[in-house]
């Protein structure tokens, strides 16, 4: 991941526009409303011309077919209903040019027709619908409507962490971030959707109007494929914004590795699925710069990392100031500047002291060792220290028990 909140660049899929205006209005064409008239002719007898016969007038079908939207400015979120009164539908087409088609299908008793698919905005839509009467008699009807136009202001895109086919730890979270604020925090739930493969059981919890997390009720199971999916194409999401497209992403859970750090006893011991592989000497945070404690997730990794303290608030000409061109073996823990890395030189301390401005500081080796078996959203979990970690300062999910993350749904 390239940046502290993961995800995917701000990517804005542009809709097709309307290029017609106007609307049609709604016709009903039968045989008898066609405007052609039948006339008969009697046999030839002498040249004669045959007296005309009266017309017969053609029979006009019951069947009065309508539809629930016209005009211009229809709402993106609304469902087009077409309906035959006195009869039954045979076939309806709605359709927005180019072929494409929107999706629907006929009630049971063939006398209502509901759209299944959405809208797109700043579209127009033609329809047409084919009806028979309780005599037999068929019609033809058409109409047509605009949808209204929005702005990229008013439709919000879903980004995904982790990417797509990305291969993950079992701490990671599913993130859905939006780049337009989401209000109607319930609507856009009820469409985002979480699957996998260990059956595993799970909840949302909004972080913010921008940013709302997935997590199972216990570390995922490792081998766990994962699918996301974001269906708010025209979904509306509060203060006139609306889902800009619907999206799916998959992702795998590799090993379990999960790292405990203790900053009482500068150790970090590492277990991969549940057997401890490796015990590492270590050094956290001293006075004034406390590690935090709790479970925490690697959120990024750099082979090389700058590391400036103005980044953190402290001043790099104060005593406590540092700039680190190139720190080895960089894996983030928080957005507020905690990582695990390579110090060597405080080699001396690790094992026995704290002395670090907050990082996990380990030898090069240890580090390169590390830095090579771990992957995003793999876990280390620390104790030792009063000062505790909390939920958004990275991916903090864990750090609520599930009952009270549940809390943070917007349905219940």
């Amino acid at each position: 991941m390239s940046a502290p909140h993961g995800g995917e660049v701000r990517a804005r899929a542009r809709r097709h526009t309307a290029v017609l205006a106007g609307l049609a209005a709604l016709c009903l064409v039968t045989a008898g409303c066609n405007g052609d008239r039948a006339t008969t002719t009697a046999p030839d007898s002498g040249n004669k011309p045959a007296a005309a016969s009266s017309p017969t007038p053609k029979p006009t079908p019951k069947v009065v077919v309508s539809t629930n939207v016209s005009g211009t400015g229809v709402k993106v979120d609304r469902t087009v209903k077409v309906t035959a009164s006195n009869g039954t539908l045979d076939t309806v087409r709605v359709t927005a040019g180019k072929g494409r088609h929107l999706a629907g299908k006929l009630s049971a008793d063939k006398s209502t027709w509901t759209s299944t698919a959405r809208l797109e905005p700043g579209t127009r839509y033609r329809v047409a619908a084919q009806a028979v009467d309780t005599d037999g008699l068929a019609a033809t009807a058409r109409s047509g409507f605009r949808t209204q136009a929005l702005s990229l202001d008013q439709q919000t895109y879903p980004s995904f962490a982790p990417l797509g086919g990305q291969t993950v730890g079992v701490g990671m979270p599913v993130i859905v971030r939006f780049d337009v604020p989401v209000k109607n925090k319930a609507a856009i739930e009820r469409h985002l959707e979480v699957t996998n493969t260990s059956k595993q059981q799970g909840a949302w919890h909004w972080i913010s109007d921008n940013e709302v997390h997935w997590r199972p009720r216990h570390y995922w199971k490792p081998g766990t494929d994962v699918t996301v999916t974001a269906d708010i194409n025209s979904i509306p999401a509060g203060n006139g914004v609306y889902g800009q497209m619907s999206r799916t992403s998959t992702f795998h859970v590799g090993d379990a590795l999960v790292s405990r750090v203790n900053a009482v006893t500068h150790q970090l011991k590492v277990f991969r699925n549940g057997s401890l592989i490796r015990t590492i000497p270590i050094t956290t945070g001293k006075q004034g710069f406390t590690t935090r404690s709790g479970t925490k997730v690697i959120v990024e990794k750099f082979r090389r990392k700058r590391m400036n303290s103005e980044t953190v608030g402290i001043a790099t000409n104060s005593p406590d100031g540092y700039d680190i061109d190139d720190v080895e073996y960089a894996m983030r823990v928080t957005y507020s500047g905690e990582f695990l890395h390579a110090a060597p030189w405080s080699v001396g301390s690790q094992g026995h002291a704290n002395v670090s401005h907050g990082c996990t500081g380990m030898s090069t080796a240890d580090a390169g060792w590390l830095y090579n078996l771990s992957k995003v959203g793999d876990v280390v979990e620390y104790t030792g220290t009063n000062r505790p970690m909390t939920l958004t300062n990275g991916y903090g999910d864990w750090n609520e028990s599930y009952a009270t993350w549940k809390q943070g749904s917007a349905l219940g």
